[in-house]
């Protein structure tokens, strides 16, 4: 069966000026695609290239097999759901899931059908006669979803549509889309700039910088295998800790030489058996360097670390040290007793370690 979404060496531009650069990606039938990185990396202009609103400057672009390179939006089979869910205040609910329909000159009793199909579907029956300024935040999503549902799209496009709100409704939102992506199997592809959205949304992720792909891949492979630095770091809360170390050969193992300040460098070893040169960067995420006895495995290293910052999170405590030259976080348990210029044993996973090229910023291992 033919991809949903089929992008084959995309090419953005505006003038001399290139947005997107040898965009390729490809998403099956139910896919939930987030695209995601920093403000101007080109995922908004990538979405609406998807939606037609922007021409292609080269490459191929295809939904459902047929081609769209020259098609316009409303022949798409697109439906996008705005920031703003974008619903006619005076209209009713079951008015404004239906008015699309009436403009197209579809007939009453189609519209009726669609509409209670859709009602049923979404859970909002008992909503049907309210107004928009009747209903919460995860009603409004709900009834912008029906609008475009009844439409029966191949594809469901988003554009940042929780960045307007604030940090509690947001995640509440969030939790509205997931489920409505589990209930009814849309495809969706959905821009933001927050990678929380996007690990838990996503079941396949794109990370973007300066209009070129730097990963596509489940949630789980972008936060564990990052490909380069710019996705360590730019995926995951608190960010993966990454480290300027020395690497030697110690028969099978490899011994990792992290310089500290005013005293003898911490020398881990890695019992992986990985090949490595001799200047790395060591990625290690907050919550693989943590509590002794809180980590079972082979490639456990306990050390003695500096405390500068404790912070208090609750569920966690994180606390801060310098280490190569860089502030390191690691997350332990709630209750653990450390406190800022003393010193405290933290157990290290190498079994966890990602080894970045210092160079070119590519993932070694």
């Amino acid at each position: 069966m033919a991809p949903i979404l089929d992008i084959q060496n995309l090419y953005k531009s505006y003038g001399q000026t290139e947005i997107l650069k040898d965009i390729n990606v490809s998403i099956e039938k139910g896919d939930f695609l987030v695209l995601v990185g920093p403000s101007g990396c080109g995922k908004s202009t990538l979405l609406n290239c998807i939606a037609g609103l922007e021409p292609i400057s080269g490459g191929t672009l295809n939904i459902a097999g047929q081609d769209m390179t020259n098609v316009s939006p409303k022949d798409r089979n697109i439906a996008m759901v705005f920031q703003s869910y974008a619903l006619y205040p005076t209209m009713s609910v079951a008015k404004n899931i239906t008015f699309g329909m009436q403009v197209r000159g579809v007939d009453k009793a189609t519209q009726e059908r669609k509409l209670a199909e859709v009602a049923k579907q979404l859970q909002i029956e008992k909503l049907l006669n309210r107004k928009p300024s009747q209903l919460s935040g995860g009603q409004r999503q709900r009834v912008a979803m029906g609008r475009a549902l009844v439409r029966d799209p191949a594809l469901f496009l988003f554009d940042e549509p929780l960045s307007n709100l604030d940090a509690k409704l947001r995640v509440e939102m969030r939790t509205e889309i997931k489920r409505l992506h589990q209930d009814l199997h849309a495809s969706m592809v959905y821009v933001t700039h927050d990678q929380i959205e996007a690990m838990t949304l996503a079941t396949k992720i794109v990370v973007m910088k300066d209009g070129i792909i730097q990963q596509i891949g489940t949630p789980a492979e972008i936060y564990r295998q990052p490909a380069n630095l710019f996705v360590a770091d730019f995926m995951g809360s608190p960010a993966m800790n990454l480290i300027p170390a020395k690497v030697s050969t110690d028969g099978n193992a490899r011994r990792i030489e992290i310089a500290r300040d005013g005293e003898a460098p911490l020398v881990l070893t890695d019992r992986r058996g990985v090949d490595l040169p001799k200047d790395v960067i060591i990625g290690l995420r907050p919550e693989d360097i943590t509590d002794p006895g809180s980590r079972q495995g082979d490639n456990l290293e306990l050390a003695d670390v500096h405390v500068d910052v404790v912070e208090p999170a609750g569920a966690d405590t994180y606390v801060v040290s310098r280490l190569g030259g860089k502030e390191v976080t690691a997350r332990l348990q709630a209750e653990t007793d450390v406190r800022p210029g003393a010193r405290a044993q933290f157990a290290f996973d190498l079994g966890k370690a990602s080894y970045f090229d210092p160079a070119s910023g590519a993932r070694l291992v």
